[in-house]
């Protein structure tokens, strides 16, 4: 799969209405040379799904193909889970919208404490053995989840995750205590989300006054994120994105470039996930430049986000 994923969490209400340019974002990022595509049910309670779907028409043999189950749809109890009842026929209903016989990286969104994960796990195995279903994956669980996952699959000869998408960037930084150590210890590929933590490793909320300049940023359309309405953490974060574009400028890289090329030094991430709200987005994106961090780089990130460090707890999803 490509370094860079396009990831559609913003397809439809969430983010971006205009199927149009949703069409050709995907269309675009293909043309770029993305080959990973990611979505979940849940998003817009499968409008996401709905929008991907019609964009790949005719372009599906190009991509490898995820989406997610797990999480509540449209906030309904019932709709969620990873029982095997639900699995199964949210499978059936992220096919039908997807407009496709398989799909490729079926992922488990959220642990589940309330399903023996035994039930999960041969449900997905299943899934697997139908042709429904690639290859599985898991979403933000935790070294010990993984370690459980990986361990009774394994014990079971069930289909064994393949990958993980855990929240990752400079200023997110949990997962390199524990979870990639896991995943290196298991052989799995992480597939990060959130490597510009929600636009602040854009640069577009340093101003003070920064959080009004776009009518469609998260800070206007999510006032009560946990970013936005702690004015002590965006202070932190101001200063702390202020010196990494330093480090940036002092090597001839923007910082979104730095951002995403700090994600991907790391051995065991195998892709970082981009979900740009607007064709205009996805385009700066997809011109950075050259994603890999020059000699040093990583130490003087390491002086002002000490490796291990979720500079908001919120961060670790």
């Amino acid at each position: 799969m490509s370094e860079l994923a396009l990831g559609a969490m913003m397809f439809g209400r969430w983010g971006n209405t205009d199927v149009a340019e949703c069409h050709r974002m995907v269309h675009r990022a293909i043309d770029a040379g993305i080959t990973l595509v990611d979505t979940a049910d849940m998003y817009d309670d499968g409008a996401s799904e709905e929008i991907l779907g019609a964009a790949l028409v005719g372009r599906r043999d190009r991509v490898v193909l995820a989406t997610k189950v797990g999480n509540p749809m449209g906030g309904d109890p019932a709709r969620s889970g990873l029982s095997r009842r639900w699995i199964e026929q949210a499978c059936d209903d992220s096919l039908r919208r997807l407009q496709v016989d398989h799909i490729d990286l079926y992922q488990m969104h959220r642990p589940d404490p309330a399903t023996p994960i035994e039930e999960s796990l041969e449900a997905f195995d299943c899934l697997v053995s139908s042709g429904k279903v690639g290859a599985i994956g898991t979403s933000t669980f935790s070294a010990a989840q993984l370690d459980e996952l990986h361990t009774l699959a394994g014990g079971r000869a069930w289909a064994r995750p393949t990958s993980e998408q855990p929240p990752y960037s400079a200023l997110a930084r949990g997962i390199e205590t524990e979870v990639l150590p896991a995943l290196r210890r298991w052989d799995v590929g992480a597939i990060v989300w959130a490597p510009l933590n929600g636009g602040w490793l854009t640069g577009k909320y340093q101003q003070v006054d920064g959080d009004t300049t776009d009518a469609q940023s998260r800070a206007q359309r999510q006032p009560d994120h946990f970013d936005h309405r702690d004015e002590a953490m965006r202070t932190e974060k101001r200063s702390l994105v202020a010196q990494l574009i330093a480090i940036a400028d002092e090597h001839g890289m923007s910082l979104p470039q730095l951002a995403l090329a700090f994600v991907l030094d790391d051995p065991a991430v195998s892709a970082a996930i981009v979900g740009p709200r607007t064709y205009e987005q996805l385009d700066q994106l997809l011109t950075l430049g050259p994603l890999a961090l020059p000699e040093g780089v990583r130490a003087a990130i390491d002086a002002v986000v000490a490796p291990g460090r979720n500079v908001n707890s919120a961060d670790a999803g």
